[in-house]
């Protein structure tokens, strides 16, 4: 009891600051609302109501007109230039991806063998999208193993969900590039949080559904065979024409390498493109005597024609570098540039989106429709989304466009939400378009693996956002976006962990048989179910429980707080970034009490 009295006699009044921790803890929980911060009754996922506290334009002189125009020309250009090199840095950063995974994301594709396993088909589909950074190609390398009848249709559907979760890697990278924020770093980190939750959710929805009844690929045959396939041409690259220009000239690789790797078709050569073409030449035969009869030249027999290769021209051709020691040069240099670029757009949008501006950009982009057509938003939304992916060419340019515009309050999370649903629906429109443009021997299966793809998107958006209440992903994202405000390492382990050491925990539990996965899998989901149901019931019908579940004050410290886990963290990265605000802290050490927190529903 004495640690108790103690820490309610600590100015400001503590015992309020453990309520705000409960009251955090069950809002975040339930209904989805913001938290309540310490500093104030204040929504930090709220969008605020901008004020000029600069002259309007009419009170200004000619002089200070010119100079403002000036500024915001400047600042334009500035905006501009930096998302262009922001972009250039991404495709780069695939580029060192592949350059340093291709061989191990096409030695894990090739095993048609692990393949067939759905689970171990998930975590393949994962971990090859985040090895190469580009779920194109992960699709791409599917579309050839089940033209060449290395991989059947049924086998692909597990792979082509864990593609699609494997690229909302990128967004997350982006997110952390503004940790040194952390109120910033909490609305953009939830918004790429927002986005890798409804994936998750949406394979580990279907993929039990459809290795018992196989929907997606029933589905798809059935599309396939009302549609009558015309080869087609490809979609507008706009954002591959824009950037090729900078990013040809640092380094080019051959994509056919990958497949070939991924397909069987193994080779050693270096993913390095080292020619870019051929030039003909043609010599005359030097015959007099046939010249002379004939009257004209020598007939084409007695002439030779020559192909010669063309070399590329980029900063590592030739290079006597290996794959893996170019890999690292660019990432290292993409990651740099990265989040220098990234950096600067915060700076310039939080400068230029200000006052009148940024509360009319602010009001556009989280405009709703008057009701009763509200609801109608949001599927705008979806639309808009799908609509520009289409147009870049690229799920992740958009997303990682995004998730800066939420850092800075321009974008809302449940806007942002239904606008990466749309990124999802457009990246697989290109995936469509790109499929019909295939040779005639893989059109059927690259056409039926896009349309699963398609489907698999559009069944995550039937699920998680027609149902207001099931849009369970927006208050996953706050309550992920929180903890990362007070624990910035979260982040680091949040990526780990999904992208990386769970999905390896479980393709080695899958490969090691359906009855070690059973044996080992289906205690801890019963146990992650129960404890779910627990802590609604404490939050709601606490008088439900026994006595001793009415709150988690009987388990080990270690097990119900993340303090000890940031202390350690802490020791071991001792800066500033990595400790949270010292009225956490605060807060943290009222919440640990055991008689405080017995006192407090939960």
């Amino acid at each position: 009891m004495p640690s108790s009295l103690t820490c309610a006699q600590d100015p400001p009044a503590t015992l309020d600051t453990v309520g705000l921790v409960d009251q955090r803890l069950g809002n975040a929980g339930t209904s989805g609302s913001a938290p309540i911060l310490e500093d104030g009754d204040v929504d930090p996922w709220a969008l605020p109501q901008l004020k000029d506290t600069g002259q309007s334009w009419k009170e200004l002189s000619t002089a200070g007109r010119v100079l403002q125009g000036a500024a915001g020309f400047l600042k334009a250009c500035g905006l501009l230039g930096s998302l262009y090199l922001f972009i250039c840095s991404l495709d780069i950063l695939s580029s060192a991806f592949q350059l340093l995974g291709s061989k191990v994301a096409g030695d894990i594709f090739k095993d048609n063998v692990v393949l067939s396993n759905p689970v171990a088909g998930l975590v393949i589909g994962v971990l090859g999208t985040v090895l190469v950074q580009s779920s194109s190609t992960s699709s791409s390398i599917v579309v050839s193993m089940v033209a060449s009848k290395l991989l059947t249709v049924r086998a692909s559907v597990p792979v082509i969900m864990g593609v699609n979760v494997g690229t909302s890697v990128t967004s997350t990278l982006v997110s952390m590039a503004q940790s040194g924020d952390r109120d910033a770093f909490r609305r953009a980190f939830g918004g790429s949080a927002v986005h890798g939750v409804f994936n998750w959710l949406t394979a580990l929805t279907l993929l039990p559904l459809e290795s018992a009844a196989a929907p997606l690929e029933r589905l798809s045959a059935l599309a396939l065979g009302a549609a009558s396939l015309q080869p087609g041409g490809r979609a507008p690259d706009i954002l591959k024409v824009l950037t090729r220009p900078l990013t040809s000239l640092i380094v080019q690789l051959d994509a056919d390498v990958i497949t070939g790797r991924g397909t069987g078709n193994a080779t050693n050569s270096s993913l390095i493109k080292r020619w870019c073409g051929t030039e003909v030449q043609t010599t005359a035969g030097n015959s007099s005597t046939c010249a002379a009869a004939t009257g004209g030249p020598c007939p084409a027999r007695n002439s030779s024609a020559a192909e010669e290769q063309l070399p590329c021209r980029h900063l590592f051709e030739g290079t006597a570098l290996a794959d893996l020691a170019v890999g690292f040069i660019l990432l290292a240099a993409s990651l740099l540039v990265l989040c220098a670029c990234l950096a600067l757009i915060v700076k310039l949008l939080s400068s230029t989106l200000r006052g009148r501006v940024g509360q009319a950009v602010s009001t556009v982009v989280n405009a709703d429709f008057p009701s009763p057509f509200g609801w109608l938003s949001g599927y705008l939304a979806i639309l808009v989304g799908a609509g520009l992916t289409f147009a870049l060419q690229s799920s992740s340019v958009f997303t990682a466009a995004v998730v800066p515009l939420m850092g800075v309050r321009v974008i809302s999370l449940e806007r942002a939400y239904p606008l990466f649903l749309g990124s999802n629906i457009g990246t697989t429109t290109t995936a469509l378009l790109a499929a019909l443009a295939s040779p005639s021997d893989m059109l059927i299966s690259a056409v039926q693996v896009a349309l699963i793809h398609f489907f698999f998107n559009l069944a995550g958006i039937l699920l998680w956002y027609v149902v207001p209440v099931l849009r369970l992903p927006i208050p996953l994202a706050k309550r992920f976006g929180d903890l990362t405000a007070r624990y910035r390492w979260v982040a680091v382990a949040y990526l780990l962990l999904s992208f990386l050491l769970l999905p390896l925990a479980a393709c080695g539990l899958s490969l090691a048989g359906s009855t070690v996965l059973a044996a080992v899998g289906g205690p801890l989901l019963v146990l992650v179910l129960l404890i779910i149901l627990v802590a609604i019931l404490q939050r709601h019908r606490p008088a439900w429980l026994p006595r001793r579940l009415r709150s988690w004050a009987w388990l080990p410290l270690w097990l119900r707080s993340l303090e000890p886990w940031d202390r350690l963290v802490s020791r071991c990265c001792p800066c500033k970034a990595c400790s949270p605000p010292q009225a956490a802290a605060k807060e943290a050490h009222c919440y640990e009490n055991p008689e405080v927190l017995a006192s407090q529903q939960l």
